[in-house]
């Protein structure tokens, strides 16, 4: 598709600025804040409402290492690898295996070599097994998939150098960290204070990934291939605008804190073609729980239906 956005207001649009990262810190500042009340607590409840939000603002602080997958969060490439490397420490993947898978999804969006695409089959058991364990226990897959599986069949030479080099990293702070939490006698706090809003992370990533590119139609391109999610402004605030995702997959060069802006720009082509824009991610993905994974006739028939731009959830 050809640009409907004028040259000098996307050229407005891709300029860099200092002052939105500085949510950064803030970030990682309620992130260890929630950690520590978590820790302290008198009370269950709020231990594991502490861990809820933890998981939460964790899903905000890697959407700041997406950016670093696209080479925008910062100006400079080697402060967007350094980022994104410390950034998705706490998932023990590493950050060249989800920048590679990434930038594939982008390059092949919701076509037969998106690597992402898995929610699309042939609705067979495998298609359904694969479908609700993402969906209920999509960290541990995730894991999987981005420690073994993809650099395997992907990396070679020093790609594959960089990864083992990470995962040996992440390997050895584990360790230490471990060694250190026993000989205080408190491992079991130090693992629950990781694991549980890891968990919870991983649900919301995967409310998010499910929302983004669920019931679009296939093999037509990023923009009509993508679903903006127009959320509550809170949402978009500790998700970094991600939900603005059709702008992001149409120019991915654009910084997070102008995909709002970008949205505004894009309307009238969005609503020209069509393009899926819903009003709640938790309502796209109970509607995709409800109607399990996709097939490529199913998902033709959807469309067919369609005709005022949203898919009914």
């Amino acid at each position: 598709m050809t640009s409907s956005i004028d040259s000098t207001e996307l050229k407005k649009l891709y300029r860099h600025r200092w002052q939105p990262n500085l949510k950064i810190p803030v970030f990682y500042g309620m992130w260890i804040g929630l950690g520590a009340i978590a820790w302290n607590s008198p009370h269950w409840t709020i231990t594991w409402l502490c861990y809820i939000a933890m998981g939460y603002m964790q899903m905000g602080i890697m959407t700041f290492m997406h950016d670093c997958t696209h080479g925008v969060l910062f100006k400079a490439k080697w402060k967007n690898w350094a980022f994104g490397t410390f950034a998705i420490v706490p998932m023990l993947i590493s950050f060249i295996c989800f920048k590679e898978d990434h930038l594939l999804h982008h390059r092949h969006n919701r076509s037969p070599k998106d690597p992402d695409a898995f929610t699309m089959g042939k609705r067979g058991v495998a298609d359904y097994i694969l479908f609700y364990a993402y969906a209920m226990f999509g960290v541990f897959l995730t894991a999987i998939q981005f420690i073994f599986i993809f650099p395997l069949q992907k990396f070679r030479g020093r790609k594959a150098l960089i990864h083992w080099g990470e995962i040996a990293l992440h390997i050895v702070a584990v360790v230490a960290v471990f060694n250190w939490a026993s000989s205080q006698g408190m491992v079991s706090e130090v693992f629950a204070i990781w694991f549980w809003p890891l968990i919870f992370f991983g649900f919301f990533n995967s409310v998010r990934f499910v929302a983004e590119h669920y019931g679009t139609p296939w093999n037509a391109g990023q923009l009509a291939g993508t679903r903006t999610i127009i959320s509550n402004q809170m949402n978009s605030w500790f998700w970094n605008n991600i939900n603005y995702h059709i702008g992001h997959h149409m120019y991915p060069a654009v910084p997070w804190y102008n995909l709002q802006e970008l949205h505004a720009r894009m309307l009238p082509e969005i609503l020209r073609q069509n393009a899926i824009v819903d009003k709640s991610y938790f309502a796209v993905f109970f509607y995709a729980m409800a109607r399990g994974p996709e097939s490529i006739a199913q998902n033709a028939e959807l469309n067919a239906a369609r005709g005022t731009g949203t898919v009914a959830c």
